[in-house]
């Protein structure tokens, strides 16, 4: 099967039991409910999602088929709730997946190479790209931050991310 890509996206992270009969809390990541709604199946099959809804607090109530009681749900604390990259819904142009971004080469627009992109953030006015440089010998690498828009990052694709030179660092 040597060719799929086998990457997992995580929706959202179990943070505890809700009430006695197995449900569990949610944190959502992504689009929040919209986006696990649009899921049955979790974690390769281990979870099957039989009923979500908003707990009105920005995350969300499940049940699973596999957790029947407060006991199990309790076990699930911590547990991420992930689906395949190819069951996430296909992109518009100019939209992206976190996931997609992080581990992309990072170049400037003159070709020079800048390192890795190692996490997506958003402070509140949109994404930000955090590329950690190479380490010199002995030395620890160096990370810096751009704004994932157009006048800092031009252009990017499946292999790379491409940083307007007034966006660099010294």
């Amino acid at each position: 099967m040597g060719g799929a890509t086998g990457r997992d996206i995580t929706l959202a992270a179990i943070t505890g039991a809700h009430g006695v009969t197995g449900e569990v809390r949610l944190k959502l990541f992504g689009e929040g409910i919209a986006s696990l709604k649009a899921h049955k199946s979790f974690n390769g099959g281990a979870l099957t999602l039989t009923s979500l809804r908003d707990d009105g607090k920005g995350g969300g109530i499940a049940r699973f088929a596999e957790c029947a009681d407060r006991t199990a749900a309790e076990k699930l604390r911590g547990t991420a709730l992930a689906v395949p990259r190819e069951a996430l819904p296909p992109l518009a142009e100019g939209e992206y997946y976190h996931a997609d971004l992080i581990g992309l080469a990072a170049v400037s627009d003159a070709g020079e190479p800048l390192g890795t992109v190692i996490a997506v953030d958003n402070f509140g006015a949109g994404d930000v790209i955090e590329i950690e440089r190479p380490a010199p010998e002995g030395q620890r690498p160096r990370r810096f931050m751009v704004p994932m828009r157009v006048e800092a990052v031009p252009h990017w694709d499946a292999t790379r991310l491409v940083v307007s030179a007034d966006f660099l660092e010294d």
